[in-house]
């Protein structure tokens, strides 16, 4: 139901351009909103007449109108004045908060059904019969992005998100938890997985500056029938752990820019077991290694395996970077200078992270 203050603030407006007095009861007497401060008649009246046949009365210098809800009451309207121009204000009164209560009320169903439809709830023929009692198109391109807010304890995000895309045709900002908001975002014919990750982008640096969240967001693949929005719901909610899991400095992540990191995260852990000890045997597994370590190896791999160019970003000799590499290999038994030991200890140090993140989870 609408909230008071929107209540409020429409009759308010209304009665300032028309000059007429204008105050909404519930069906028992109590006073919603009004733009008086005296009580327009006696209680026991507007009880009365909420139970009465008529829609609409008059009292003395007082019109009552109700406002319907399908068919129902659902507030009383008074418009205080002895003339027809009260009597319209007050009819233009009822039709403005009829369609206060119809706009919310779709509102809320849409809501209902994107996270029935997100979560798996509803049958096939229910999906597409709604779709059409809520005049959503089932035919179009879509996408869900999927922003990981973190425990907060306001609507922020949420709210923050609407603005930036709830007035588009076609959006719809929902949530199906606590620690997260969802962006269904309607494409054009045309627009690329280039478009998505912009907008993805531009969430993360309106939430930073407007909000002071550090958000994390994900997105799943462009779907174009409504009923195949869960794939990429699912989609969007595993390129969150993913990314979490092993691309943490990373801020946006997609679905299909996953690469190895999607094939690690399905395995068994007891396989990733099996694949740690088979690789280092009874050599040290690197599971905790210094920041220096980690940051030379993973400039050495951004590099290339170029010493040369690694050492001069690093602003250290060659020799001190070639000694680094050695003590690595002494340690763990991989010399990463070589295109298959790299290959290896990059693969291990993701399997590495997906078992803490499971022992973690568990």
């Amino acid at each position: 139901m609408i909230t008071a203050h929107t209540i409020k603030t429409s009759i308010e407006e209304l009665s300032a351009i028309t000059k007429v007095e204008l105050s909404v009861m519930d069906l028992s007497g109590d006073v919603v909103a009004s733009t008086s401060e005296k009580d327009f008649l006696d209680i026991s009246i507007i009880v009365s007449f909420a139970n009465s046949p008529v829609d609409s009365q008059v009292i003395g210098d007082v019109h009552l109108f109700k406002v319907l809800d399908d068919q129902d009451p659902a507030y009383i309207l008074l418009a205080k004045g002895d003339s027809e121009h009260a009597y319209m204000v007050g009819k233009i009164g009822v039709s403005q908060l009829q369609g206060l209560i119809q706009a919310y009320k779709e509102k809320f169903d849409r809501n209902n059904f994107f996270q029935n439809l997100l979560l798996d709830n509803m049958l096939l023929i229910d999906v597409y019969n709604r779709a059409r009692k809520l005049k959503i198109e089932v035919n179009a391109p879509r996408v869900i992005v999927l922003v990981e807010t973190g425990d907060t304890a306001d609507n922020m995000a949420s709210e923050l998100l609407g603005g930036m895309f709830g007035n588009h045709m076609g959006d719809f900002v929902t949530a199906v938890d606590e620690n997260s908001v969802i962006l269904i975002k309607t494409l054009s014919k045309g627009q690329s997985y280039d478009e998505v990750h912009r907008i993805a982008t531009t969430i993360v640096d309106m939430m930073n500056t407007e909000a002071m969240l550090n958000v994390r967001v994900a997105y799943g693949a462009i779907v174009d029938e409504l009923k195949d929005l869960s794939k990429s719901y699912k989609e969007a909610k595993m390129a969150l752990e993913v990314g979490k899991i092993f691309y943490a400095e990373k801020r946006v992540n997609a679905y299909n820019t996953l690469g190895i990191g999607r094939l690690i995260y399905q395995l068994p852990e007891s396989l990733c077991r099996l694949f740690i000890d088979e690789i280092f045997g009874d050599n040290e597994v690197p599971d905790d290694l210094d920041e220096e370590t980690l940051n030379t190896i993973n400039k050495f791999f951004e590099n290339n395996l170029n010493v040369s160019e690694t050492s001069r970003q690093l602003f250290v000799h060659r020799n001190t970077l070639v000694y680094r590499i050695e003590k690595l290999e002494k340690s763990c038994g991989l010399d990463v200078r070589k295109f298959d030991d790299a290959l290896t200890f990059k693969i291990a140090m993701m399997v590495i992270s997906y078992m803490k993140y499971l022992e973690k989870k568990s």
